[in-house]
């Protein structure tokens, strides 16, 4: 059955904030403490998880896509092997990139951002939530996009991947870790295309 765009915007400006809640704790929670304003707290948290809210909207729009082309199956995954295969070995390889170092190096150092980029105030602190988010979406955005291969509905893999993230936030794994997951991706991936 085809969902309307306006409903999968819904569902997925949801499971992108909420995906990011437990990644969005160490930032948030620092930035109540240093700016001690529950108002400017809340508005940090707002712009964080409205960030991801509005990332959402553009995998809604990829899945419309996908679904009116009938590359999704019944489970909303993608229904070609070769496909979620390149998907796979796409989201891999930026694991490996400069721009996903970039991204993660200002992710896994929140006290780093708020020393740099602090701003006093609500409206402050919301443009802050929107610039750390801005970095954590660089991060992250094509590994979400795993969930068109897992299913792009699947409560399981959303959790699994909002594990991750967390994981990669708060361990001190470094770059290794990023390049160790890269390279399970882009195995998955070819293993994937090669039994297509």
């Amino acid at each position: 059955m085809h969902e309307g765009l306006a409903a999968l915007a819904a569902m997925w400006a949801v499971m992108m904030a909420a995906m990011m809640v437990p990644a969005a704790a160490p930032s948030w929670i620092l930035h109540a403490r240093m700016s001690r304003s529950p108002a400017a707290s809340i508005a940090y948290l707002a712009g964080y998880l409205g960030t991801w809210a509005a990332a959402g909207l553009g995998y809604a729009a990829a899945h419309f896509a996908l679904d009116r082309a009938g590359l999704l199956d019944g489970e909303m995954r993608l229904a070609s092997a070769r496909a979620a295969g390149l998907v796979l070995a796409a989201a891999g390889a930026w694991q490996w990139t400069e721009g996903k170092a970039a991204c993660v190096s200002k992710c896994r150092s929140p006290l780093g951002f708020m020393m740099s980029d602090w701003r006093e105030g609500v409206a402050g602190a919301f443009t802050m939530g929107l610039r750390y988010a801005t970095w954590c979406v660089g991060c992250c955005w094509l590994v979400m996009i795993v969930l068109f291969v897992g299913g792009a509905m699947s409560f399981a893999w959303a959790i699994a991947i909002s594990l991750y993230v967390l994981v990669e936030r708060l361990l001190p794994l470094g770059r290794a870790f990023d390049r160790a997951a890269g390279a399970a991706l882009v195995g998955w991936g070819s293993w994937q295309i090669l039994a297509g």
